[in-house]
């Protein structure tokens, strides 16, 4: 049984690319895996413009996310504006309690439970 080389994935990584060169015009094992990434290589420069196409549909999407958001927060912020009677409940400062809301509470503000 025959010894494939392995450094090729290491060449690649590591060294430069004379060196990879170099090695790979010397080594069999190591031309066939150049040839195999070469393949990929060629197939993913052949998609990547309908990636790339699909993508660019992203910033509309994006800025019809932001123009919803943008207007629910306004008539949100308006409605809580123009509504006296949530205004005149909630100030700035106050917080509401649980005897506030109606529950049931002892001589300490904590919730009564019946036993």
């Amino acid at each position: 049984m025959e010894n494939k080389c392995s450094k090729y994935e290491g060449l690649f990584i590591f060294s430069d690319s004379d060196t990879l060169k170099r090695h790979v015009e010397e080594c069999e094992d190591c031309r066939k895996e150049h040839q195999k990434m070469e393949r990929v290589s060629d197939l993913i420069d052949e998609v990547k413009f309908h990636y790339y196409a699909k993508s660019k549909r992203r910033p509309k999407l994006r800025a019809a996310c932001a123009a919803v958001l943008l207007l629910f927060s306004t008539l949100s912020f308006g409605v809580a504006v123009n509504n006296e009677d949530l205004m005149d409940t909630l100030r700035y400062g106050e917080c509401l309690s649980a005897e506030d809301l109606g529950f049931p509470v002892d001589s300490y503000g904590l919730l009564m439970v019946d036993e």
